[in-house]
């Protein structure tokens, strides 16, 4: 795309505001934000005015396998697991596009250090417990990790830097997720610095259409993975791609597992696997009514009251079926730091725009069937978003030495 073409593009929605510091650039500024024109998808904007996902299906219960019937068959879930990963089936990929800017860093949140005597890196000890299952399996599971444009470069520096914390170089592949534009609430665009369009990671279901647009969707192929475990960075207990949980989500012959911990609280701010229209869904905290939340199951339990901890076990095979355009697109109110008229760098302190976003919920509500699988909270749930209280450092500090882990 040339200057007149990005010129027309921009026009065409009105957005030619864009351009305002475009003689003040540099040759190398300028092609950027060509090329960022060229590659964004402005299509979002017209979606501003009648948010997507606001309206939700009718609600039902999904029962989950729990600790009992897991403990039960452990050896047989094991074994079909173990199988699995043998023959190359089951991949994993990370889902670290974030920064630290909640905990007071300015680098990629993996990038964080936990440790007390020691340095203890969110990273290292993610990459710690996929060896876990390395070690058990004798099988090196292959590992995508999902960046952002804004973390790229740390993310693969860091990691190269500290020798992958033991993981084979060879295993790992590297993307970046696709991002979208930001506006302000009335839909013009802001700019991030005077040659950069605002722009934020398109949401956690982001994952596949990012990974097909960098062509890595020809290595779940070549590779026949059959099984693909999609994890956050932020929970450093989980563990990934455990065969228990691998053969229990092969052997139910669902299209997805998801890990789930049973709620500490009947209003505790988590979402809930349901089904929703007959399909899998979440149900997120806010959505639940008292009915919900007082309803029982046939054992007389919370009907309602399994959380999920943003771990899935996908079946590619299906995942093709699950398209962007079909998908919800959620306009979300947030912060979002810009240049005014003079090129001053604004960070607000209350919302002023929305970005917008693609979620797991809606992927998982598109697919057929799941598997709800209820894992121990204080063994696989020590999710790091603040640095003080709940789900903070310091509590997931306080769980690692738990389970025996040295910082």
């Amino acid at each position: 795309m040339n200057y007149e073409e990005a010129r027309k593009k921009m026009s065409d929605i009105g957005q030619e505001h864009v351009f305002r510091f475009f003689d003040e650039l540099s040759d190398a500024q300028k092609r950027s934000l060509i090329q960022q024109i060229a590659e964004t998808d402005f299509s979002v904007l017209r979606r501003i005015n009648h948010g997507a996902g606001d309206g939700r299906g009718v609600f039902a219960p999904l029962d989950a396998m729990q600790r009992s019937e897991i403990e039960a068959r452990e050896r047989e879930l094991h074994d079909i697991g173990v199988k699995t990963i043998k023959e190359g089936k089951t991949a994993a990929l990370l889902l670290a596009g974030g920064m630290g800017t909640r905990l007071g860093s300015d680098d990629p949140k993996g990038m964080y250090d936990i440790g007390l005597t020691k340095p203890v890196y969110i990273f290292e000890r993610i990459i710690s417990n996929l060896l876990d299952v390395v070690r058990e399996t004798d099988t090196w599971i292959r590992l995508f990790i999902m960046t952002s444009e804004k973390n790229h470069d740390k993310t693969a520096a860091f990691l190269k830097e500290h020798d992958y914390f033991g993981y084979r170089e060879d295993r790992i592949v590297f993307f970046r997720q696709d991002m979208a534009p930001a506006c302000d609430f009335n839909g013009r665009l802001y700019m991030e610095a005077k040659d950069r369009i605002s722009t934020s990671p398109n949401g956690n279901a982001g994952w596949y259409s990012s990974m097909c647009r960098a062509g890595l969707d020809k290595i779940l192929d070549d590779e026949g993975i059959e099984w693909i475990d999609i994890f956050a960075v932020d929970n450093v207990l989980q563990r990934i791609c455990d065969p228990c949980f691998v053969g229990a989500t092969v052997l139910a012959g669902v299209s997805v597992g998801a890990k789930v911990v049973r709620k500490a609280a009947p209003d505790e701010k988590v979402g809930v696997m349901c089904l929703e229209d007959g399909r899998p869904s979440i149900v997120e905290y806010y959505e639940l009514s008292d009915e919900m939340m007082n309803a029982k199951d046939k054992n007389g339990e919370p009907a309602y009251n399994y959380g999920v901890i943003l771990n899935y076990l996908f079946r590619t095979s299906e995942l093709a079926g699950v398209a962007d355009d079909k998908m919800p697109l959620h306009v979300v109110r947030k912060k979002i730091p810009y240049i005014d008229e003079s090129g001053t760098l604004i960070k607000p302190a209350e919302p002023n725009g929305f970005k917008f976003e693609q979620l797991v919920l809606d992927m998982i509500h598109q697919l057929s069937s799941c598997l709800p699988y209820e894992v121990i909270r204080e063994k696989e749930f020590a999710p790091i978003k603040n640095p003080t209280g709940i789900d903070s450092v310091e509590s997931a500090r306080e769980l690692l030495k738990k389970n025996g882990v040295e910082l």
